[in-house]
């Protein structure tokens, strides 16, 4: 099983290949305009990372409401849905 350390990490490694300065960033920073900046075209790139690495998949409308939630809130929805893919 994944920890939300492991996602976390991951989810930072990947903002900072997709150019993100991640320096200034925590878990309490916002993915959208308040804090990483993240439009909706990177959104995708970041669902897209996350389903290549953790094979689970956010709706295109979920995509747009992730810019409104901070590191740590993806973070805890990409452990929730690991969690509920893996006992399904």
């Amino acid at each position: 099983m994944t920890s939300f350390d492991e996602i976390k990490t991951f989810a930072f490694e990947a903002l900072g290949e997709m150019n993100y300065d991640t320096a200034d960033f925590d878990g309490d920073t916002q993915l959208g305009p308040a804090g990483v900046d993240l439009e909706s075209l990177a959104l995708a790139e970041l669902g897209v990372r996350v389903e290549e690495r953790f094979g689970i998949r956010f709706s295109d409308d979920e995509l747009d409401e992730l810019a409104a939630l901070t590191v740590d809130e993806f973070c805890t929805a990409v452990a929730t849905r690991l969690a509920a893919h893996a006992s399904a």
